[in-house]
């Protein structure tokens, strides 16, 4: 489908191969644009929260977001050489095909594409949701039902634009990132006004009652890695970047740092002005921070904070629909799925089908089980992606590598990976069994679909009748 679908278009970006491949449209600052605005989109405005119950105490919180951050940097720097040694788009899943071959890329294509990147959808879906909703029910529980039609239309009409013009959602996404940054230097500087008033009951005795299971502080790093989540996904785009051995890492240098401050006086501001019982027991908590704190302006934060989770939303929608395009080019989906719409080069197919699987996950509005539930599933193949890292410095130590990082970088951040995926086994049994379980369902299907080479010739006929009705529907709509 997708190339005919290019054939017919104007501007053909098919490659010499004669796969599709999207148009070079992105350069630092849309890079930087895109990360800080996957990153800084709802986790911010949430895990707080996660954070501190999983914690304990006050101070060994803004410990987790330090290190959340600290962690978050090491892996940019190892994924920087991932995306420059291997300058494909996909992401994890091009540097696990490339190391350790098809199968567990499969896996982790299963399981983006069943897991962590509808769920992650659906959880800023619902973050938008309640930030819209919470200034017309100030002191009520907020209709769960409301909150996901409204996370629902979002996923939608979002996927529409992604649909419709890279160009326009890039355009978009620097919009939001203005309000995103904007929304946390108001609760920074808000925060450090009521600090420097004497305001700091919070921070006596920070760390009193922190929690010394080392499973339950594993835990407590999967919200705050929730929050810095997006550090890799620029590299599902490579293909579209201009320049990608240079932007690639420039963009991972720029935003890291930036995000990793603005995270940590984030959560010093909020904890200067709530308490930690306040935070617990809300839902919201930036709202309840600009309700004791801006009086009859604390209207503009909830708009600010829809704003940024749609932001967020829409990037994470635009860079995961890369993640599905070039698995079904390398036939691991279905071939329709790597379809292009015409005039503007867009992953319309594979977009299409992401935003109807992240309606499926609004079936609950339970935002921290899933954000276990997708941290689990995502840490463990990044844990993947890093040990592929070390294991192409062993297996072709003399192959071009544009970065090449400190072998201790990625040596660290294989151990602390592996202590986030592995510890948490006994204190969120069923959220981690359910991640494993669903990854085994990869395998047979991997077999049948994918391994088998042989089919019946039904099976065939079927196969290639869904492909011919979906190129169509597509080239349907767009000739109408």
């Amino acid at each position: 489908m997708g190339e005919e679908v290019a054939r017919r278009g104007s501007g053909s970006s098919s490659a010499g191969d004669g796969h599709v491949k999207l148009k070079k449209e992105l350069g630092l600052l849309e890079g930087v644009a895109v990360i800080l605005g996957i990153i800084i989109g709802s986790g911010i405005f949430i895990s707080p929260k996660g954070v501190l119950v999983e914690c304990g105490s006050v101070g060994m919180s803004l410990v987790v977001w330090s290190l959340c951050g600290l962690l978050s940097m090491i892996g940019a720097l190892c994924y920087a050489e991932l995306g420059t040694t291997i300058p494909k788009s996909g992401g994890d899943y091009a540097y696990i095909l490339e190391a350790f071959g098809p199968l567990p890329a499969f896996l982790f294509l299963w399981d983006a594409n069943l897991i962590f990147v509808p769920t992650t959808n659906a959880i800023m879906g619902l973050t938008f949701g309640n930030y819209v909703l919470q200034p017309f029910f100030p002191n009520c529980d907020i209709n769960s039902y409301a909150v996901r039609l409204l996370a629902a239309a979002a996923i939608c009409i979002l996927t529409f634009i992604n649909c419709y013009n890279v160009k326009v959602t890039t355009r978009l996404q620097n919009l939001f990132m203005v309000t995103k940054l904007l929304a946390l230097v108001l609760v920074i500087v808000v925060g450090l006004v009521v600090l420097c008033m004497g305001n700091g009951q919070s921070f006596s005795n920070a760390f009193d009652g922190m929690s010394t299971d080392p499973g339950q502080i594993a835990v407590s790093f999967y919200s705050g890695i929730f929050s810095y989540a997006g550090w890799n996904y620029l590299n599902f785009m490579t293909e579209e970047l201009k320049d990608p051995y240079r932007n690639l890492p420039r963009s991972i240098y720029l935003s890291l740092p930036l995000v990793t401050c603005i995270y940590v006086l984030a959560n010093v501001a909020y904890l200067v002005v709530l308490s930690p019982y306040e935070m617990l027991a809300s839902d919201a908590i930036a709202v309840t921070f600009a309700n004791k704190t801006l009086g009859v302006m604390a209207w503009v934060m909830p708009l600010f904070v829809a704003f940024s989770a749609f932001g967020g939303l829409s990037v994470h929608i635009m860079t995961s629909s890369r993640l599905c395009f070039i698995g079904a080019r390398h036939g691991h989906f279905p071939l329709a799925l790597c379809g292009v719409q015409m005039r503007h080069f867009t992953p319309a197919p594979a977009l299409v089908y992401l935003g109807l699987l992240s309606l499926v996950y609004l079936c609950t509005s339970d935002i921290f089980a899933l954000i276990n539930y997708a941290s689990f599933i995502e840490s463990s193949f990044i844990l993947c992606s890093i040990s592929g890292l070390l294991y192409l410095r062993w297996k072709e130590p003399a192959r071009e590598r544009p970065i090449r990082v400190n072998i201790v970088i990625p040596i660290l951040f294989l151990m602390i990976c592996g202590f986030l995926v592995f510890m948490p086994l006994y204190v969120k049994p069923i959220e981690v069994g359910m991640g494993i379980l669903i990854t085994f369902t990869g395998v047979p299907a991997y077999l049948v679909f994918v391994y088998w080479k042989n089919k019946p010739q039904w099976a065939l006929r079927v196969i290639d009748n869904f492909n011919r009705f979906t190129q169509k529907l597509f080239l349907a709509l767009k000739e109408d």
